[in-house]
């Protein structure tokens, strides 16, 4: 009898899609602007399936964070795009999100993959090289890798720098880098080996959030094509 806990394997749904180029990661300040859903829509238009929206919540609880998921989940689907969802595996779970993102305090990967199986990406947030390698080695399919820049998200943190993408990054394991990731020094940390990049305030704080999320996406490509 095979006894391994199930989902533990990977999936014919996880061997046939590329993980996306660029995540643009909600948070409250975006989410309660007016017309967040509406310029979600053209952000996610604008990428289709090269990006990613993680929706990152910690204002919304409980029927409110699900109805908002459900929607951004249709705007996702409609845009051709995906939508991963932080830390809620539960919502993950009822909404078929494509993935869920774990941070510190949220159960880990191993514990996802129980409930989630292996119909849904699961994603991981580091500090260091060291926390990828082991994320990654347990269960989880991508390590999100930050402060690697200075970051208004986190003003007291000392920013890794691109070294430590590159420590991560190494053997080609999945990074994706996040923290003052900018339209300037994206290039930095795809040579440093990540595979893509995690986006709010770059995106969000621009004059046109679909324009934003272009030129990102035109830096990645450009930045890809020379590894």
């Amino acid at each position: 009898m095979d006894t391994r806990p199930r989902g533990l394997e990977r999936s014919d749904f996880q061997l046939s899609r590329r993980l996306p180029k660029l995540f643009v990661v909600t948070g409250d300040k975006a989410i309660s602007r007016p017309g967040f859903l509406e310029t979600a829509a053209a952000v996610l238009s604008s990428g289709g399936g090269r990006c990613a929206l993680q929706l990152r919540a910690h204002g919304i609880v409980g029927a409110r964070f699900i109805a908002l998921a459900r929607e951004l989940l249709s705007i996702a689907r409609a845009a051709g795009s995906t939508l991963w969802i932080n830390d809620r595996i539960d919502a993950a779970l009822t909404l078929r999100a494509d993935g869920v993102q774990l941070g510190s305090l949220s159960p880990s990967p191993l514990q996802a993959r129980r409930l989630l199986g292996t119909a849904c990406w699961i994603g991981r947030s580091v500090h260091s090289a060291d926390e990828a390698a082991y994320a990654l080695g347990n269960s989880a399919d991508v390590a999100v890798l930050g402060n690697v820049f200075p970051s208004a998200s986190h003003p007291g943190r000392a920013p890794l720098g691109p070294e430590e993408v590159r420590r991560a990054a190494g053997g080609g394991r999945p990074i994706v880098a996040i923290g003052g990731i900018t339209e300037d020094n994206l290039t930095d940390v795809i040579e440093a080996g990540a595979c893509g990049v995690a986006v709010l305030s770059g995106i969000w704080n621009a004059d046109d959030p679909a324009q934003a999320t272009k030129r990102y996406l035109a830096v990645l490509a450009r930045a890809s094509s020379d590894q």
